[in-house]
This record gives structure tokens, sequence and C-alpha cells, in this order.
């Protein structure tokens, strides 16, 4: 069957439903009526006298699919309509006209009569309801076909997003391992110059893991928070070698909330953010904060830094990569049910927080 016929089951039972309605509402009024006629013959002519129009139905989906009758022009599309109720009239009165002939269900003395003018009867009686059941399947295909389109978009729109989401991660993941591995190999290669070979050798292995940790979560949009602080310690463990003693990390992450399901490196650019812009411009370095809470059935996530704060000139565009691509990740992950805020705080220092549904993964997992 081609693509957008509705199934032949549910024509089927449509219409048999109708037949059964009509068949057994007529032969039930009548007999209260006090009416005589050939009872097992008028309910089984009235069931199967519906039979042109099961097998019809197919064919007026197909032209309205074909030719909507949605706009006055063109006067064609009109005409087809037109042309084809009028066949299945047609159809419907000779079959109808067939079966009385067959089994003469209204019990005539003298027969049910010739063909041509029980044609002509049914013909012109059953018009309206052609024009009514014709329009009527016309605009139930309509709707159902609209609502199959509306769900083909759905679901493209939320395939796509998901797409977006991947590059985005992959983005995240190509943007990590440059700039920090060089950085890195360079603290590695100032570590060998010092003759410190333990700290070296283990940095070398830190790495190791933390790419391995990169490449193994490429395809996971999401993953609990217990991994992601693992992550998150190896990277910073790291960047300590690089600025000495001039960072100190507290990490401050309930045993409760780790199981919560959160976008995977959602941490890290917020953290090198911290680093960046606030750690690395400060002579005596400073202090990182990382912490997590649930509140109002949401996880809140915060990454704080002493150093400076945001610049009055500042918009809450970021520029570079990191930042943005995590704004678009949440929102194309969560949609409004996310936040993103980054804002200066008093005394000093500079906060980003993200909000996003709390969802468990032991319950993702059940």
């Amino acid at each position: 069957m081609s693509r957008g016929f509705p199934s032949w089951l549910w024509i089927a039972l449509l219409w048999l439903g109708v037949g059964l309605f009509d068949a057994t509402q007529n032969v039930i009024v009548m007999r209260s009526e006090g009416m005589h006629h050939a009872w097992g013959y008028l309910y089984l002519t009235l069931l199967v006298s519906w039979l042109p129009w099961a097998l019809a139905t197919p064919v007026v989906v197909y032209l309205g699919q074909t030719h909507p009758p949605t706009r006055l022009k063109p006067v064609t599309t009109w005409l087809i309509h037109l042309s084809a109720a009028a066949a299945i009239a047609f159809t419907y009165a000779a079959w109808r006209a067939v079966l009385e002939i067959a089994f003469n269900p209204w019990a005539e003395p003298s027969g049910p009569g010739s063909f041509t003018p029980m044609l002509k009867v049914h013909f012109y009686n059953g018009l309206l309801a052609t024009v009514v059941l014709y329009s009527s399947i016309l605009a139930l295909s309509y709707v159902v076909e609209s609502q199959k389109r509306l769900s083909r978009q759905e679901t493209e729109a939320a395939r796509l997003n998901e797409q977006l989401s991947r590059t985005q991660l992959q983005v995240l993941q190509q943007q990590i391992q440059p700039h920090f591995l060089f950085n890195t190999l360079n603290a590695i290669t100032a570590l060998i110059r010092e003759k410190r070979s333990d700290d070296a050798v283990s940095i070398v292995v830190g790495l190791g893991d933390l790419l391995r940790r990169v490449v193994e979560g490429s395809s996971k949009q999401q993953v609990p928070l217990r991994e992601e602080i693992e992550f998150l310690e190896k990277y910073i463990e790291i960047q300590r070698v690089r600025f000495c003693d001039r960072v100190r990390v507290d990490l401050d992450v309930p045993s409760e909330l780790l199981a919560a399901e959160v976008p995977s490196f959602i941490l890290q650019p917020l953290v090198e953010n911290a680093l960046k812009h606030g750690i690395a411009k400060s002579a005596p370095g400073g202090e990182i904060q990382i912490s997590a809470a649930r509140s109002n059935g949401q996880l809140i996530l915060s990454v704080y830094n002493d150093g400076p704060g945001l610049s009055p000139a500042w918009n809450g565009n970021a520029s570079g990569v990191g930042i943005p691509n995590l704004r678009s990740r949440l929102y194309n992950l969560y949609g409004d049910r996310s936040e993103f805020g980054l804002r200066n705080e008093k005394p000093e220092g500079v906060r980003a927080s993200v909000s996003l549904p709390f969802v468990s993964s032991s319950k993702v997992e059940q």
C-alpha cells in the first residue's frame, strides 16, 4: 500500500461498525413497528451494502492527498472529487440494487423489481449521503495526515536536536584536547627538567586517564554526576601542576546527588573559565569552589572563583566556544527547564551556575 494510505484493517473495522449499526437499527425499528420483511436477508443486505464505501475509502484518501480541496482553484480539483463522488454513488446504488434483486429483503410478493428503476432510486436518494460521507472521509484523512505530519516534524526536530547536541559535544571534546594537551605536555617537560620524575609520571598517568574518559564518553550525552566529578578531579589534578600552589579547590557535592544525571563535560568548561579568567589573572592565585545542591526538583551546579570580577561592559554573551556551546547544549537537552547564569559575587569573585531537572541515574536504570 502506498505511503499515506490508512490501514486496510482500520478501514474494514470502521465500515463494519457502520454496517452493523445501520442494519441493527433498521431491523429493530421496523420490527418494533410491526412490519413484516425477510429479516435475515434484510440484515445481510443492509450490512454488506456498505462494501463499496469500504473499497472506495483508500481512493478518496489518495485523491485528498494528491488533490487537496482546500482552495477554490484549480477547478480541476473539484471536478475530480465530484466525479469520484458520483462514481461511488453510482457503484453503491448498483450494488444495493443487485443485493435487493438477489435476496428480496423487503419480501415483496411480486418480486423486488427490475434493476434500472432500483438503480435510479438508490442513486438519487443517496446523493446527499454521498456528499456527507465523501466530505467526512476527506476531513478525517486530512486530520489524520496532519497529525502524522506533526509527529514526523517533532520526531525530525528531536533527531536534529540530538544530532546538534552530539556535534556540540564533539566540538567541546575537540576544544578540550588541543590546548589543554599542549599545556599539560609543557608542564610535564618542566617537571622532567626539574628532575621531578615521580610528579611527571603521575601527570602522564592522569593525562592518559583523562583522555580515555573523553574518548569513552564521546557517545554519552548524559552521565551520573559521580562520573563527571571523577573526570573533573583528574582535570584539576593536572591543572594544579600548571598553577603549582596558586590554585585551591573546594569540592562540596553531597553523596545523595552523585547519582543525578548531568550532561557530559558540563563542569569542565566552567572550571576552565574560572582558571583562565579568574585564577590566572591573580598573581597570588585563588580558590575555586565547586558545589551541587537540589532545590524544587532542580539540580543546581555552581563553580565560584575569587578572582577578578566581570567587567562592567560584559553583557552576558560570552565569547569563545565553551560557554556558548554549554548554553546551547542545555537548551537542546532540557529546553526552558534549564538555566545558566554567570554573575559577579560580593565582595569579589565570579559564580557560574547551571540549573537543570533532577533525574537520578538509578531511576533511569530501573
